[in-house]
Order: structure tokens, then sequence, then C-alpha cells
């Protein structure tokens, strides 16, 4: 079998590109991509080239019966190019290749249809064409697009290809003014072996890619296609392991109170190690006294006890026990592990008391993630078909994803009213038995007060926090993102009347929570989230950071409540912000937009942008973990690394350590 060379098709495209930049810049230049498979690949080589972009349908001709089996394709205009063995082989009578040749004609000129959405299509008389495809085996769908596209009356025609048998690289050289092959494996019999992802392309796929092609030909022609990229790349600042240097970290924080940290992942190396170093800073040199995490509250506090040296607990690890619901490696990981046990260091090491020591804090006090496992067990027991349901719902918890992806379940639980009012009676009784266990389990004597507070305030509103989980899926995600910024200042005030002075704050949490709410799609619909609160409430006292990656691994589950794996984190889709920051081709830097008017004003626009829960589908990932975004209004300002790794949870399990990646190393790695 042949060495996989390409990470996927878009990366074969660019590599293509490489072996094509004799053509950048020709006026007439066109890429004409076989779809399905080519389209992605010729994506990339338009992009590169400055071309335009269209698709060039064919549609293989299967045998009656055995319709895997190609006697031969046919082209849009009813040009055909039959197989010579296979019809004859088998005999095939002229009347059924017409009669197949017929259906696959129609189904043609419906795809085309489909993938141009009333655009016409690209004219091709007098231009040099450049027909391209994921790779040929037998090389039919190619001689009956070339026989078509002869007809059109095309300048030159150059057929440009990831990989092909050396037989078919001579037959192609017979027919084409110029063919350009990345490589010639042999033996070679299929496309995928070539490929480490090697996943369907779909319809919509296409579609979108032909229209994200038209879209940069317009930006290019407007003067604004390569000129955003030099913008990024002429503002980027570098970064050190992730981590900006402290002089610019500083200047970015400036006098502000609140610094929320986000992460476009749970599971994602790169980004609890920036956070985790960028708090460290802060903390050490400009007075930072707590850290307020996405997490359920009794489960922070434990931890907080173990920082200050009270609790129970005699190592971080044990600390972070509390955190053992679904998914536990979002806080139990190796990055946080060290970071509690820096933490307690730095604390046991300040001579002023509690006052100059740091805390660590959840900012859900009703217990998000325990609700859910409770919702589910609930369900589980009354109707496992809705449990099934409700896992599907949550895995969209932490995104401000599509609107056909609520985490709400009375519209699906089916169970009525009855039953309902049943689940949330149990859920708050189990909420007042976890309040006084963790009262019994321990607070600082300066928390009591605050502990009580809070645990009023949370049993009045429990009935209602309830309702809103079993509900819509706005009212869900709204009420929880308003109750973490009601915490945060509830915990602001808290530790201001402690040090007798303004309490600053560094807040760990998604990007979907950490990003302004109002600069993306997810506004139109009425969401809002912490990060939109935080700077309504508190204005420049505030900043928020995002981060961004274009591929690597990261950890995830296949669905909600499932145990963690390593999965490949496929490359950003285009017209994402992430594949934008990709093309400025360093491995990782710093976007401060109040610093970099160019950037800023390039990412105003509304580009796609990947959220990843603890739930990650690379084959619906369009659907389940993109949506659209402003950057620049979402945050102040964005760390990007390119290839980021999976983060290492202190649970390993043998889906985690088993190697089911596409790839065992990355090219250059």
């Amino acid at each position: 079998m042949p060495d996989r060379l390409f990470s996927d098709r878009r990366d074969a495209g660019r590599a293509l590109a490489g072996l094509l930049d004799h053509h950048r810049g020709r006026p007439d230049l066109l890429v004409l991509a076989l779809p399905r498979g080519g389209a992605p690949v010729g994506y990339e080589v338009a992009r590169a080239l400055g071309a335009d972009l269209d698709v060039f349908v064919t549609r293989s001709l299967g045998v009656p019966g055995q319709e895997d089996l190609a006697m031969g394709a046919i082209a849009g205009d009813g040009v055909i190019a039959l197989s010579d063995d296979v019809v004859r082989g088998l005999a095939i009578p002229p009347g059924v290749v017409e009669h197949v040749a017929g259906l696959e004609g129609r189904e043609i000129t419906r795809w085309e249809r489909h993938f141009r959405q009333c655009r016409p299509a690209q004219p091709v008389e007098g231009r040099e064409v450049i027909v391209v495809d994921d790779g040929l085996a037998t090389g039919a769908a190619m001689t009956a697009a070339l026989k078509a596209l002869r007809r059109q009356r095309p300048a030159r025609v150059v057929v440009a290809l990831p990989a092909c048998s050396a037989a078919t690289y001579e037959e192609l050289r017979m027919t084409a003014d110029e063919v350009v092959v990345a490589t010639t494996p042999s033996p070679y019999f299929v496309v995928d072996p070539s490929y480490w992802d090697f996943v369907e392309v779909t319809l919509e796929d296409v579609r979108d890619l032909l229209r994200a092609s038209a879209t940069s030909a317009q930006a290019r022609a407007a003067g604004q296609g390569p000129g955003a990229v030099a913008g990024l790349r002429a503002e980027a600042i570098p970064l050190d392991n992730g981590v900006p240097s402290p002089d610019v970290l500083f200047d970015l924080v400036g006098e502000a109170r609140f610094v929320l940290i986000g992460g476009a992942s749970h599971g994602t190396h790169e980004f609890y190690a920036a956070r985790a170093a960028m708090t460290r800073r802060l903390i050490e040199e400009r007075d930072f006294r707590a850290v307020a995490v996405q997490a359920d509250w009794p489960d922070a506090y434990r931890v907080n006890l173990y920082v200050h040296g009270r609790g129970h607990d005699a190592a971080a690890e044990q600390a972070l026990g509390g955190f053992e619901r679904f998914p536990s490696w979002m806080w139990r990981n190796a990055v946080v592990l060290d970071f509690v046990t820096w933490l307690r260091d730095h604390n046991d090491g300040v001579l002023a008391g509690l006052c100059g020591q740091a805390g660590f804090y959840g900012l859900d006090v009703y217990g998000a993630h325990r609700t859910m496992r409770r919702v589910v067990d609930f369900l589980q027991e009354t109707d496992p078909v809705a449990a099934a349901r409700a896992r599907d719902r949550y895995a969209c918890f932490d995104h401000l994803g599509p609107e056909d992806r609520p985490y709400g379940l009375s519209p699906a639980c089916g169970a009525g009213e009855s039953s309902e009012e049943a689940m949330i009676a149990r859920l708050v009784a189990l909420r007042r038995e976890a309040m006084s266990s963790a009262r019994e389990e321990g607070l600082l004597p300066e928390d009591e007060l605050f502990y009580a507070e809070l645990n009023a305030a949370a049993t009045r509103n429990a009935d209602e926090h309830y309702r809103s989980m079993l509900g819509g899926r706005i009212c869900a995600w709204n009420h929880r993102d308003r109750h973490m910024a009601d915490t945060l200042d509830a915990l602001s005030e808290h530790l201001a009347r402690r040090r007798g002075g303004p309490a600053k704050i560094v807040v760990w949490a998604h990007d979907a929570h950490v990003g302004d709410a109002r600069a993306t799609e997810a506004a139109c619909r009425g969401e809002i989230n912490l990060g939109m609160l935080v700077r309504e409430r508190h204005g420049d006292a505030c900043r928020s950071i995002g981060m961004t990656t274009y591929t690597g691994t990261v950890t995830a589950a296949d669905q909600w409540g499932t145990r963690p794996e390593r999965k490949w984190l496929r490359p950003a889709l285009s017209d994402s912000a992430e594949e934008l920051f990709h093309e400025v081709g360093e491995k990782q830097f710093l976007t401060w937009f109040a610093a970099a008017p160019r950037s800023a004003d390039v990412l105003r626009s509304a580009r796609l942008q990947r959220m990843i829960s603890a739930v990650y589908r690379a084959r619906s990932e369009r659907r389940c973990h993109y949506f659209r975004a402003r950057l620049s209004d979402e945050f102040d300002a964005v760390l990007h690394m390119d290839e980021t790794r999976a983060v290492e949870p202190l649970d390993r399990t043998p889906e985690w350590d088993h190697d089911r990646l596409p790839r065992a190393c990355p090219p250059g790695g």
C-alpha cells in the first residue's frame, strides 16, 4: 500500500499549488474540480494561484447489479468514456450503457444546480484550465471530463493530481497539454491510501467551497485578499510557548480587574497551559487574588481549601478528586494539576496571610454538570429513549451552537408534566443535600457568610434553574451564563470586603462563554453569555482573551457522558478565522485588536469560528462545531496556536491511550 502522504484533501491541494506556482497570476486561469473529492483540492489550488474555481461534473457508470464496478464515466454534455475491458469482459449491451448513462446524465444536471446555487458556470473558451481531482486509479472520469472540456475550446488544459498510477500518468500526457502529479505510488489501485483523513466530501461541502471561493475572488478583486493575511502577519505578536511576554500581557490587561481567558475546546493542552502561565504572572506581579473557573462550586471549593492549606486532601491530585463527573478531564488534567500544585506553593510562601493569598473558585453554584448527570440518570429509569436524547442534547452544553442542537429536554422527553415535576423535586432535594454536605466538609471561616449568602440565593432560584435546564435551549443557556456572571460579581464583592480594596480575578472558561455573544450569530437568537454580561457591567475593567487552533489532537468524547478519547482535530474549514490565522504562516502568535487596526478591520467581518466542548464529532463538524462571529468584536485579543495536542487526563482510559489517530505523527513533527 502506498505511503500516506497527505493529511487530507486540502493538504494535498496546498502541495499541488506549490507545483503549479508557475501558473500564478494568469488573468485567464480557471481551476475546474471534479466533484466531490476534487473540490477541496481544487479550492486550495485556486486560492493559492489566485484563480477562479468551478466544478466539472462527471458521474461513474456503474455496472447494473455491480454498481461499485465502473464500466465508464459520463461528463456534463453527454460525453462518455468507457472501460473497454469491463464492457467487453461482461458483454454489456449498448442499450444498457445508454440506459445507465441517461440516469447519470440527469443526476449531473441536479448536481450542477445544487453546487452553483443559480450562479452561472465559469466560461472556458480561450482560458487556461487546470482540471483537479483527489487522485486517479483508472482515469475514466478524467478522460470523460477532458473529452467534454475540449469541446468548449479552452486555450490550454492542465491536469493536476495529488496521486495517480504511472500508467494513468502516461495516458493523461497524451490527452492534456500538461500533467502535474505530486506522486505516482506503486502499486496504486485506489485513492484513499494516500490520505490520513479520507472522509466523505458531501454535496454541501462542495457547494460551500464554491461559495467561499467566489467570496475570496470578490475580495481579491477589491484588493482585500492577500492584504488581509499580510495585515495579520505584520501585526502578529510573537508568543513564547503559547504565552505573550510579560510586558505585552501587562499592557493588554492594563488596570482591568477581570481577565477572562478562554479556549476553543475543553481538551487542548496548549489552551490550559497558556491560561495557567498567564495567570501565574498576574498573581505574582499584578496582585490578582482569585481564579474563577467554569466549574461546579463544591468541586472547585475543595481545591480552594487545599491551596489555602486547609481541608483533608494531602496532595493536589486528591484535591481535584471532586471533579469526577463528565467531563472529568476538563479540570482533572495534567496542566491543572501542575497549576494547583504551584498555587499551593505560592500561597505557602505568602507572609501576609489570606489577604495576600490566591483562591480557586467555581462559578456554578448550582452544579450544572451534576444536574445533567442526574437528569440523565432520572430519565434512564423512566424513559431510556429520552435519556439517549438528553445525552445528545447535552453534547452542545458549552457551545453557542445551531438552534437545531438545543440541550433543553422538555420538548424531547415526552414523559408528561407530572414526570417533569417529579424530576425537578428530586433535583432540588439532591441539591439541598449536596450543599449541606459541602458545609460539613469545611469552609474557610472568612467564607462562611459568603457561602451562606450564595446558598440562600441558589436555593431560592433552584426551581427556576432546573426548569431552565429541562426547558428550551436559549432559556437554559442564558440562565446559566447570567448565573455565572452573578456569582463572579458576588465573589468580587466578597474578596474586596476581605482585603479592603478592589479584587482582581482571572476567569477560566470556554471561548463560547468568554467571548461577547453580541458579536456572534447566537445574538440573533437572543442568546447572552458571561463575556457579554461582564463587559456590560464592568466596561474597561475587563479583558477577554480567546484562543484558537487550526489542527492537531484534542481530548473529547464521542457523545455526552462517555469516556474521553484522544481525537484527531481536522484542519479548520474554509472561510474560518482559524484558517485565516493558519495562512499567516506562524506557529503561534497573539493578535491584540486595540494595537492591530488592520487585523481588527479584517476580523470584524463575520467568519466561521470553531468551538469544541466535551464532545467532538469530526464527521459533522460544520453543523456541530462552527458558527459565525466577528472575532475582533468578540474578544480583546486572540492567541492562535496553529497545531495543538490533546490535554492529558489524570484518569487515563484505554480509549485515550489507544492510538486511534489517523496519523502517528504530524508532518514535520
